[in-house]
């Protein structure tokens, strides 16, 4: 550049620095570039250097709950009841089934809105989601594996939809859930063992197709509640169930294919309130130590191939409302039993005397009548012994 024209330039700029002190609150910008000079009004009009990146100024961020939601809305193909025609625009807490605390979503509670489709992997962005109920649709496939990031989530609810496939292993990474409810879906194999070890309060399995044994560990379960009915469970009841000093109220091995014996340490749940090892094939007699069961409801030993006498102290439980025994092989029971004033089932089984019996060739061979059961005799005395040992394994 001459010299003459660094100074005509320089003349320009010192008038245009002038007029800027001159023009209040609007301001000029001022700068040299290999143009020559160029001026900017520095008001809400804008402007600026015509040399600069327009594409430089910061983007606004989209909204994560937005994004996740939006992603699953093109996931789900049938709606019939037009739920999603509320989740339109940025405000998702106006979304029908979503629920927010503050700007956050905290909660989903689409049960019984009839939806078809799938469950994406862009849920995992709902970082605050604490409950997620889905039960009563037509959902399908198998649960991303992202949502183990899901780390606020308490309540999880897949419960009367079309999900398959094994067991769903995320769930066992989810750190602070305390419900599972995965009843009447189609996933098959094997129940983890691990799943007994996690904080949960409530397990409901029930109505699928697991297959396998019911894993050892369940009795050291946190769990109140255990629902495995209606599945295709083998094997034997766990021999430890009930040691480990568990708070299960409610155990449901209904309509399984378990074998064996009730185990004696069954007498160790002496806070639950409903047992139903119903329809299923198990043998032997029916453990004195059930009599320790005091706080019991409902005891339903049904469809099973129970023989011997029923203990008469099963009979004297205080607390308990129902009891069936009805098609096994029991060929008595005391006079205790006969008093029962509550609803008691002893239909279809081989007792003299007593009417709706299975007929006497039916009982001239009773199934599993060489099996041997560990037999502990339960007694006041056995019932306080078995407390003690629970409050010593439940011991830190």
């Amino acid at each position: 550049m001459s010299t003459k024209k660094k100074g005509n330039n320089f003349k320009l700029l010192s008038l245009f620095l002038f007029l800027g002190t001159c023009v209040g609150d609007y301001g000029i910008g001022v700068g040299i570039g290999e143009g020559g000079v160029w001026v900017g009004g520095g008001g809400s009009g804008g402007g600026g250097n015509p040399n600069s990146d327009p594409g430089s100024a910061p983007k606004q961020q989209t909204n994560p709950a937005y994004s996740a939601l939006q992603s699953w809305k093109t996931a789900i193909t049938e709606d019939p009841s037009g739920v999603l025609k509320t989740w339109v625009g940025e405000d998702v807490c106006s979304y029908k089934g979503i629920f927010c605390s503050g700007s956050s979503v905290t909660a989903i509670d689409l049960n019984k809105a009839n939806l078809k489709g799938t469950i994406v992997k862009d849920l995992s962005l709902l970082s605050d989601l604490t409950i997620l109920h889905l039960n009563s649709n037509r959902f399908s496939g198998q649960l991303p594996d992202s949502l183990r990031a899901l780390s606020s989530l308490q309540e999880l609810d897949l419960s009367n939809n079309g999900f398959s496939g094994s067991f769903p292993q995320v769930v066992l990474y989810i750190p602070n859930l305390v419900y599972l409810d995965l009843r009447f879906n189609g996933f098959t194999g094997s129940i983890p063992e691990s799943l007994f070890n996690k904080q949960l309060d409530a397990i409901l399995l029930n109505n699928n197709g697991f297959t396998g044994e019911i894993p050892e560990n369940l009795g050291s379960s946190s769990a109140s509640l255990v629902n495995l009915a209606n599945n295709k469970l083998s094997g034997e009841i766990p021999t430890s169930f009930g040691i480990s000093g568990s708070k299960l109220k409610e155990v449901l091995f209904l309509n399984n294919q378990l074998t064996g014996c009730i185990p004696e340490s069954v007498g160790l749940f002496s806070d639950i309130e409903v047992l139903d090892v119903s329809f299923n094939s198990l043998m032997g007699h029916v453990p004195d130590t059930i009599s320790c069961l005091s706080e019991i409801q409902v005891l339903n030993l049904g469809h099973n191939k129970f023989s011997g006498d029923l203990p008469d102290l099963v009979c004297s439980l205080r607390n308990l409302l129902n009891l069936t025994v009805a098609y096994n092989f029991f060929s008595g029971f005391s006079s205790e039993c006969s008093r029962i004033s509550f609803g008691f089932d002893f239909a279809g089984n081989c007792i003299p005397g007593k009417g709706y019996q299975r007929p006497q060739p039916d009982c001239s061979v009773i199934p599993g009548g060489s099996l041997s059961c560990l037999r502990i005799p339960a007694q006041p005395l056995t019932c306080a012994a078995i407390l003690g040992l629970k409050a010593t394994s439940s011991s830190p």
